[in-house]
């Protein structure tokens, strides 16, 4: 019993722990956890929804040469499904969501169901193959499930936002994130599936991949926070210029009421 509580717990940990660092990058009004909750039990619905398009995927191409290959496994199995699955769930229960109001809120939903469908698959894997296969996971997979859905929220805040190259910025991030996962699959499939020698330099390569792929998402975080503090800075000067002409800004209903001592509290 103690064994399958350590599994478990290993399977989780680093879920719980990548989403209190996202949440606590929300530097200026966090979400509620209602939306947070709602985004995360969306990450563990795209489970079966990636279930029904790789079905789909191998009734179509299941019998062809290309079936056999890594790529098919790395993209079409796990990288471009999972991915579509995660955006899916996102346009479904976050894009129209009242409180999906400020660039970095973006990044933060996406996250959250990412790492939803990360719990459910690690928890999977992890009673399945092991305590190793749990801390393999925890430093690589469930942490690339976070990654992938900096890259997608960071791109669907700025579809939300910039609405004349909303479909630019949608099509962009659903992309990069199926590439970002495809090719994170893939380099460590081949990595395991070569010799010694090459796959060992197939899997530093993965390694100088990671690293830019963490560069990358936070860079992006980074920028989120700057946009999001941009964005308050308007609303506040909006409502100054309200208050001196007596009239409406326009800009309440579409920007969100900072607290900006939120960052700075522990």
């Amino acid at each position: 019993m103690l064994y399958y509580l350590i599994l478990f717990g290993i399977a989780i940990l680093p879920v719980i722990l990548l989403m209190v660092f996202i949440y606590r990058q929300d530097k200026y009004q966090r979400e509620p956890i209602k939306s947070l909750a709602k985004a995360f039990i969306g990450g563990m619905l795209a489970i079966p929804l990636d279930i029904l398009i790789v079905t789909g995927i191998d009734s179509l191409l299941g019998e062809t040469a290309i079936a056999n290959t890594v790529f098919f496994s790395a993209f079409l199995e796990a990288g471009i499904p999972e991915e579509l699955s995660k955006f899916l769930i996102f346009m479904i229960f976050i894009w129209n969501d009242k409180n999906f109001d400020e660039y970095f809120d973006g990044i933060v939903y996406a996250t959250f169901i990412g790492l939803g469908f990360a719990c459910v698959e690690n928890i999977e894997y992890v009673f399945m193959f092991g305590f190793g296969t749990g801390v393999v996971r925890a430093l690589l997979s469930v942490p690339g499930h976070f990654l992938f859905g900096v890259v997608l929220g960071y791109f669907l805040s700025m579809a939300k936002f910039h609405t004349e190259k909303r479909s630019t910025y949608l099509w962009t991030g659903l992309l990069l994130a199926m590439l970002a996962h495809g090719l994170f699959d893939w380099l460590l499939m081949v990595s395991s599936g070569l010799g010694s020698a090459i796959g060992s330099i197939i899997y530093v390569i993965f390694l100088w991949g990671d690293i830019k792929l963490w560069k990358l998402g936070l860079k992006y975080i980074n920028q989120q926070q700057e946009n999001s503090r941009k964005q308050a800075e308007k609303a506040k000067a909006a409502d100054i210029l309200s208050q001196i002409s007596g009239r409406d800004s326009g800009y309440g209903n579409e920007y969100k009421r900072i607290d900006w001592n939120a960052g700075d509290r522990q």
